[in-house]
């Protein structure tokens, strides 16, 4: 884990002249709704979070991070910001941070994230080598939460009010903790909003500062169109000020943020969103290295070798078809499955023995293997029916949507796609 933070610029404002960060826009989905927050708009001139100009997928953001550091060689921190939330797209962030930390070691690795999904993920964090984590944290008193947050999910399920507000405050509580007991540090971000938690912020300090938080952010409201909160009024430095001085006494305040967005690049100063604009959309588009042509086959899960109908994580062997040289689909033959348990390197181990299939079809898959799947260029795709309708759709370019979801819950809903075997 890389602790060093005098070359962190949010974490370091005597580095933010000379390191610079860049935040990779992994994570579309997000799992609570602020009132604050619109994610619809993206104009390249505005800067503020939940704003990117495109989404990469995992391999996409490590080829990209390789143009930025090219370009611009002052880069000491990759992080993670959005435009959703980190843990509410778990997969694609760790999987991330995984090929950053094989590719770009001597980087600081940083997440921002509101708190809601983090717990499960603490161990991974650390394991990865994410040093730093900011927490969004505008309310500590569940009355004064609800007024902030429209919704919170936990899984599927969608709590709103004080209700979801206690539960939220719970996670993000919790997390900090938790990452102090791993050595993270962490910087809690407060927004400042009128009329609601400003006469409030200051507890938020002494409760994250209680619990270990290194450092706060207070932000002030910037008032968004299509929102809830679009016509309270931006809160000035004289709001700011006194809040941050009282504040400071019990937790570090940080003085100089840029309410970067979700593909912030360069110095806070000299943000190169806009220039690196081109590069980030062209990188969005890329795909896996590897062409599909050099891969004949097609591999399927199957029980009895007639239609798809077995969870990639409970198949024990996979059937592999090729084309016919006479026309039609014919059985190549039949490989085992890698054993159960071994957590990611299950799937990767997977990909090495599907290496000449163009894809893989399932009944249902986690986000996990179909993640690292598709890393190695193996396409996990989720269908039912016939296993020759299925082939027939794969090798002349069809949507393979159109054999998907007959029966209920076969994409994975039930599945944690953790990868210890469930798929």
């Amino acid at each position: 884990m890389n602790k060093d933070t005098t070359r962190h610029p949010c974490f370091n404002k005597a580095s933010a002249g000379s390191c610079g960060r860049v935040h990779l826009p992994v994570a579309p989905k997000c799992n609570i709704q602020c009132n604050y927050c619109n994610r619809k708009y993206d104009c390249v001139n505005e800067s503020r979070p939940g704003v990117t100009s495109g989404v990469l997928k995992p391999f996409q953001a490590a080829e990209y991070m390789d143009k930025v550091l090219a370009k611009e060689p002052r880069i000491t921190v990759a992080g993670i910001a959005g435009p959703g939330d980190p843990f509410a797209n778990p997969a694609e962030t760790l999987e991330t941070m995984r090929l950053l930390n094989e590719k770009h070691p001597h980087l600081i690795f940083c997440l921002s994230t509101n708190g809601m999904g983090l717990l499960p993920y603490l161990d991974d964090v650390a394991a990865l080598g994410v040093s730093h984590v900011t927490i969004t944290i505008s309310a500590v008193d569940p009355a004064i939460g609800a007024k902030i947050y429209a919704w919170v999910k936990d899984g599927k399920v969608v709590y709103r009010g004080e209700q979801g507000a206690r539960i939220l405050l719970e996670r993000q509580l919790a997390a900090i903790k938790g990452l102090k007991e791993r050595g993270v540090i962490v910087k809690v971000n407060s927004i400042v909003i009128p009329g609601i938690n400003d006469e409030h912020i200051v507890e938020v300090s002494k409760v994250c500062a209680g619990l270990g938080a290194d450092i706060q952010n207070m932000i002030p409201l910037k008032p968004t169109a299509d929102t809830p909160f679009s016509r309270l009024p931006e809160p000035g430095k004289e709001t700011i000020l006194p809040l941050r001085k009282e504040a400071g006494v019990v937790i570090d305040q940080m003085t100089h943020c840029k309410r970067c967005r979700a593909d912030a690049v360069g110095l806070l100063g000299d943000d190169q969103s806009a220039a690196l604009c081109g590069t980030l959309q062209a990188c969005s588009k890329l795909k896996p290295l590897e062409a599909k042509l050099a891969r004949p086959f097609v591999a399927v899960a199957t029980r009895e070798g007639m239609l798809v109908n077995q969870h990639l994580g409970e198949a024990k062997s996979f059937q592999i078809w090729g084309e016919s040289d006479t026309g039609g689909f014919r059985l190549v033959g039949e490989r085992p499955a890698p054993d159960s348990g071994c957590g990611p390197q299950r799937w990767i181990d997977l990909a090495e023995t599907l290496k000449d299939c163009r894809a893989v079809l399932c009944a249902a898959v986690g986000e996990t293997p179909k993640l690292l799947l598709e890393e190695h260029d193996v396409e996990a795709h989720v269908v039912d029916g016939f296993i020759k309708d299925a082939l027939k759709v794969v090798y002349e370019g069809g949507d393979l949507r159109v054999l998907k979801g007959r029966r209920a819950g076969i994409d994975g809903a039930c599945c944690t796609g953790t990868g210890s075997g469930c798929g």
